[in-house]
């Protein structure tokens, strides 16, 4: 749900539909979730522990550095029509920061009844199938509502930013 509601600001953003991104942020965060699950999978009792400790904050930052970028853009009206800044860095960072507790939750693959890879394909298509609706509603809103939308995406990302730290601070 996190990698959605930054698909819908991303969209919200743009105002529509950035071919570009509707293609690389359905993958790029498919793939992430699905990549990081098996990094805990993986990485288990060895890494897990680390991943706990400091997940919610390089999230949160990573989360705030880019919804804060969004919202100053705005109120100076440095966006380029309206268009989220979508270079691939940003793009990478949005995934890794959406996915680093899946890595966390991999942890948990093995006690699942269901083969690893197939839960692992599960995750990154389900992300990815929600990434998409994510960006094509905040697009359709964007187009609706107007440009000032890019101040209620950066919000939405910095408001999921403070979420994701309390709940790993809790």
């Amino acid at each position: 749900m996190d990698a959605t509601a930054v698909a819908a600001a991303r969209g919200l953003a743009a105002g529509a539909v950035v071919r570009r991104e509707a293609v690389l942020l359905p993958a790029l965060f498919g793939g992430f979730q699905a990549g990081m699950a098996a990094v805990g999978w993986l990485a288990g009792r060895w890494f897990g522990a680390a991943m706990e400790r400091w997940d919610h904050w390089i999230a949160f930052g990573l989360l705030l550095l880019v919804g804060g970028k969004m919202i100053v853009e705005a109120v100076r009206g440095d966006d380029d029509e309206g268009a989220p800044d979508g270079d691939l860095w940003t793009l990478l960072g949005l995934a890794l920061a959406t996915s680093i507790d899946a890595a966390a939750a991999g942890i948990t693959l093995p006690l699942l009844a269901a083969p690893p890879a197939l839960a692992l394909a599960t995750i990154g298509v389900i992300t990815a199938a929600l990434t998409l609706v994510g960006v094509a509603v905040g697009a359709r809103a964007g187009r609706h509502f107007g440009s000032r939308l890019e101040i209620v995406g950066g919000l939405v990302l910095v408001g999921l930013a403070i979420k994701i730290l309390i709940e790993g601070l809790a």
